[in-house]
């Protein structure tokens, strides 16, 4: 890192941090040091972290540690994946099947995911485990119709005790996945957070990542899904995508803000591999530009009350920036911060499932659900006994 410092390289606004939870190590200072201002210090030194940088981190970690502190020894997150999507957007590399108009996979993957949901629920009611947090999330779990939106959100609620669950999301990533039929099928089925993410609001912009929809069906679907009565509605937007100039992210952003969600999360443009835009970068920002952009959505959500409350980064960001999720008080997506912060167990049902399980000496376990559909299906006997393994873990860690 000094090397290439010297060598002419740019400082990079991370300095020597790689990893995609740089909170976790400020935890790791705070804890050794008992001493916030002492830590922050630490990490700006060692790790040669800008001191704006530093600075979002502190707030995020504060965000973690309290979060944290909510939750009770059994307290568990749920997630369920619907690995689907109508089509695939250029900068994705998510696992999941792009269906267009041939639906017939969805049927035996829901009757497969309908016994993974059986079989975790009575192991869960043994356990004496509890839900704290219930995701779905995907691809776009919104690719199924409502009557298999109302199906599976009926089976969870069968199999699942959501008596002591403080959050229930579903990813409906897509507007033209969204009608308000199904966003109320979901508000009834006990949801109460509802994510919809435009992306960016410049037309010209999403077809060249290969959005179908247009920024009025954004408007559209955001007004329906606050007609349905959700607690809360989640955008996310990506600053650096292909097309886009700073210009147009500002107006995306203050589009977005008009509609006044109760959180904005703005990503950096990841160049994952997988992805159609690995292979062809075409029209990208540049990274002078994107730092505009990530700058602007700080200094505008700060001006308008947001806070932000979960941070995370990824290979290959456009300017090695990060994704951030900014929220209004108390609105605090808290299975963002489990999930990225990895602080307690989150159980995943579905293809393409991560299971982090953590045990009370500290270490944390992973178990991997099959990736694609069909091989969930056809694999579904090895992920049950996979669950009752996990079970297995954590009874044994719990003596």
């Amino acid at each position: 890192y000094r090397a290439a410092l010297r060598s002419g390289c740019p400082r990079p606004a991370w300095g020597a941090l790689t990893g995609v939870r740089p909170g976790k190590v400020l935890s790791s200072l705070i804890a050794e040091e008992h001493d916030e201002d002492k830590a922050l210090r630490r990490f700006i030194r060692e790790y040669d972290v800008s001191p704006a940088r530093a600075q979002l981190c502190m707030t995020t970690t504060r965000e973690t540690l309290r979060a944290a502190a909510s939750l009770s020894p059994k307290d568990i997150c749920l997630y369920v994946g619907i690995p689907f999507c109508p089509t695939r957007c250029t900068y994705c590399s998510f696992v999941s099947r792009t269906i267009g108009r041939k639906t017939e996979l969805l049927e035996p993957y829901l009757r497969a995911l309908e016994q993974e949901i059986a079989v975790t629920g009575r192991l869960l009611a043994q356990s004496g485990r509890t839900i704290r947090t219930l995701y779905i999330g995907g691809g776009t779990p919104t690719t199924l119709s409502a009557s298999q939106m109302e199906r599976l959100l009926r089976v969870i609620r069968d199999n699942f005790d959501l008596s002591r669950c403080v959050e229930f999301t579903v990813e409906g990533g897509r507007p033209d996945t969204l009608d308000l039929e199904k966003l109320q099928v979901i508000r009834s089925g006990g949801a109460d957070r509802m994510s919809i993410n435009p992306q960016t609001m410049e037309d010209a912009v999403l077809r060249a990542c290969g959005r179908p929809h247009k920024a009025a069906d954004v408007l559209r679907a955001y007004g329906e899904a606050a007609a349905a009565d959700f607690s809360a509605i989640n955008m996310d937007l990506i600053a650096g995508l292909p097309a886009d100039t700073t210009a147009g992210f500002r107006r995306s952003l203050d589009a977005v803000a008009t509609l006044n969600p109760a959180n904005i999360t703005v990503h950096t443009l990841a160049l994952k591999k997988g992805a159609d835009l690995f292979e062809k970068r075409e029209n990208l920002p540049s990274a002078g530009d994107v730092a505009e952009m990530v700058a602007y959505g700080e200094q505008t959500l700060r001006a308008l009350g947001y806070k932000p409350y979960y941070l995370y980064r990824q290979k290959y960001m456009s300017g090695s920036f990060e994704n951030v999720g900014w929220s209004r008080d108390n609105l605090d997506c808290l299975y963002n911060i489990y999930m990225m912060e990895e602080v307690h167990t989150i159980l995943s049902l579905g293809g393409g499932g991560m299971n982090k399980v953590n045990l009370p000496d500290g270490t944390l376990r992973r178990f991997h659900n099959p990736k694609f559909p069909e091989q969930y299906i056809e694999m579904l006997p090895g992920v049950l006994e996979q669950k009752q393994e996990l079970f297995r873990l954590m009874a044994d860690g719990a003596k």
